[in-house]
């Protein structure tokens, strides 16, 4: 993109039971105004159980509306393929629990609106503010971390963070492939062997307003083992 053009910019939010979230988030996301760009919020309610399809028409917002639960890779590609489909030059995945102020919103933009990185990545752990999410989990990252290096060259300090931008170029290698369940350590290591450039950039991230994480517990155990193993997959099916 050459600095000084225009750019259509897609917010995608997927949201599965986030009733309790998703209208502060419409009104932040509505009230945003990035200079140059047109930012157009999407949210996918990836077959919700609850009432978030219900608050979403209520609010006059844009929507997809998926049959069946497609889960969270399958939901936010299918955010990159409208962002393709429909002529947007810029796609920004954010939460729909509400750990992703749009008002940080800006700080991913600058890297691609400056043709500085093809991918931003949202990192809580550059300056260490703000919410950053259980021990647990911190020490899983730390693996992805290594296992990042280890592969790829690149230090990414914040692999499974959700709040990421990504101009045309990335997102539509994304639109080929993009991992079904816990997509976001995966998808850096896809990315990187695409060649595209990964920027990390300091962001603050809230508490979830409602509802609950897909990743407790025992669980944690397995997202490790599965996301370790698909990466080392992805990486030796490239070699």
């Amino acid at each position: 993109m050459e600095k000084g053009t225009f750019r259509k910019v897609l917010v995608i939010v997927p949201c599965f039971n986030e009733a309790e979230s998703v209208a502060s988030l419409y009104t932040e996301l509505a009230a945003i105004g990035v200079p140059g760009c047109s930012v157009t919020p999407l949210f996918i309610n990836d077959a919700s159980t609850d009432s978030t399809l219900r608050v979403l028409r209520t609010l006059g917002a844009s929507y997809l509306d998926n049959s069946v639960n497609l889960g969270i890779g399958g939901t936010v590609q299918l955010g990159f393929m409208y962002a393709l489909q429909n002529g947007f030059d810029i796609a920004v995945q954010v939460d729909g629990d509400g750990q992703h102020p749009p008002s940080e919103l800006h700080k991913l933009l600058e890297p691609l609106l400056d043709n500085r990185a093809d991918v931003v990545i949202g990192s809580r752990f550059i300056h260490n503010t703000g919410f950053r999410s259980t021990g647990l989990r911190r020490a899983g990252i730390r693996v992805f971390v290594w296992l990042n290096r280890l592969l790829t060259g690149n230090v990414i300090n914040d692999s499974t963070s959700g709040y990421r931008s990504y101009n045309r170029k990335a997102f539509s290698e994304l639109v080929h492939y993009y991992p079904d369940e816990y997509p976001e350590p995966e998808a850096l290591v896809y990315l990187a062997n695409k060649r595209l450039r990964l920027l990390e950039v300091p962001v603050l991230m809230t508490e979830r307003r409602g509802g609950s994480s897909s990743i407790r517990s025992l669980w944690s155990v397995y997202y490790m083992a599965k996301v370790t193993l698909n990466i080392l997959f992805l990486h030796a099916r490239r070699q």
